[in-house]
């Protein structure tokens, strides 16, 4: 009788330790949870890693756009170019897997999208849509995030603030316009906004992705302002590309300081009602107290405006006769280059994608977590934009290219 009374009470005991600890983890989710909106850390617990609807977690700041929108115009494909007829076309190279496809085990092209997390995708030559669908569950007036694309955009608010006077030149020293970092350490007057822009700052930056990493601080922090003046120094600069999100904030504090604007508010300025964008965006910001924009990774906006970005550059900078953004900057920031920076496959925050070895010929992009691209290809005056969730499926550029190779 002893035996089985004391079963029960260490049955019991185990139960009422169960319960307490069940407490007492929902009890510390609780208290995260309400410090999301205060606590970077918190964010990252609760949060998790990012996802495509983030903006939806994050303030934001407005970013208008004005009429008279600007409508790409639609045309009429035959069959021997690629277009409206693309969701008829069979892939297999570029396809993931065979299982649920169409004949032969090949996938049509929306098949293929929407089993690769595709939310929207669209291609447009010579201003003209050739194909615009979305997946999974989107439509053409959703939003999408853009992560690492705002970066592409910030290096053209940069442009834009030196044609208008404000910075004197990318060799400028970022001490010139955040002196604070120099008190900090002497050697930030070696490193330029032209290194900021190349990624090759010499900043330290952790990858891996843990509350305490750079990847999730610059991600998630509360007050970016603070985090920037944090980052320090690991190599010298101009000399080794590292992909580096500090670099993006020393930006957007140089843009604040040099335009007496918020970023965003710059952008709509400069950018988004200039190009006639169909509807307004959003720029995801720290905190509600801090009010900077994420500048690494937020904006937020439809796939069909952010094409219009790309004809902004696949034009040279050039809007309908309207030089919005100069020629010679777009040229540096999509061009190869080794003289004057590490790394031909990445200049003013663009992507570059060579097709030959002199540097002659090539196509560019911008590019974000999760697949987010803007694709350019000069040469046949076309743009691609992808946006969507991430999939086991990674070879975007050469899809894009193989889109290219099949237009006249």
């Amino acid at each position: 009788m002893n035996r089985l009374i004391k079963i029960k009470i260490r049955k019991k005991s185990i139960l009422v330790v169960g319960i307490a600890i069940f407490v007492t983890l929902l009890s510390i989710y609780g208290i995260l949870y309400i410090l999301t909106p205060y606590s970077g850390f918190a964010r990252s617990l609760i949060w998790g890693d990012s996802d495509i609807k983030d903006y939806e977690r994050f303030p934001f700041r407005t970013i208008d756009n004005e009429p008279p929108v600007f409508q790409f115009s639609t045309v009429q494909i035959t069959n021997h170019d690629v277009g409206r007829n693309l969701s008829s076309i069979l892939l297999d190279d570029f396809a993931p897997n065979s299982e649920g496809g169409a004949e032969d085990g090949k996938m049509n092209f929306d098949e293929f999208l929407a089993s690769t997390g595709t939310t929207a995708f669209v291609v447009i030559k010579d201003d003209k849509i050739l194909y615009e669908n979305y997946f999974n569950g989107y439509q053409r007036d959703s939003n999408g995030t853009s992560f690492s694309i705002a970066k592409s955009i910030t290096s053209g608010l940069i442009g834009l603030a030196i044609d208008e006077g404000l910075i004197a030149s990318v060799d400028d020293p970022v001490t010139k316009y955040i002196p604070e970092l120099r008190q900090k350490d002497p050697r930030f007057d070696n490193i330029t906004i032209k290194n900021l822009l190349t990624m090759s700052s010499g900043l330290e930056y952790v990858e891996e992705g843990l509350p305490w990493s750079d990847d999730t601080k610059t991600y998630y922090d509360t007050d970016l302002r603070s985090l920037g003046f944090s980052s320090r120094i690991e190599d010298e600069s101009g000399k080794r590309f590292h992909y580096n999100n500090y670099n993006a904030l020393l930006l957007g504090m140089i843009l604040e300081r040099t335009t007496h604007k918020h970023v965003s508010q710059y952008l709509e300025e400069k950018i988004w009602k200039p190009l006639g964008m169909d509807a307004p965006a959003s720029w995801s910001l720290d905190s509600v107290a801090s009010g900077f924009e994420k500048m690494e990774s937020g904006i937020n906006a439809k796939a069909i405006d952010f094409a219009k970005f790309g004809r902004l550059f696949l034009n040279n900078g050039s809007w309908n006769d309207k030089q919005i953004i100069s020629e010679k900057w777009v040229k540096e920031s999509t061009r190869p280059d080794v003289t004057t920076d590490p790394a031909p496959y990445y200049q003013y925050m663009w992507w570059v994608d060579p097709l030959s070895g002199d540097g002659t010929h090539y196509n560019f992009y911008a590019a974000g977590k999760h697949g987010q691209f803007i694709y350019v290809i000069p040469e046949k005056d076309m743009i691609i934009v992808r946006q969507g969730y991430e999939s086991e499926y990674d070879n975007w550029t050469d899809l894009f290219k193989y889109l290219g190779s099949k237009t006249g």
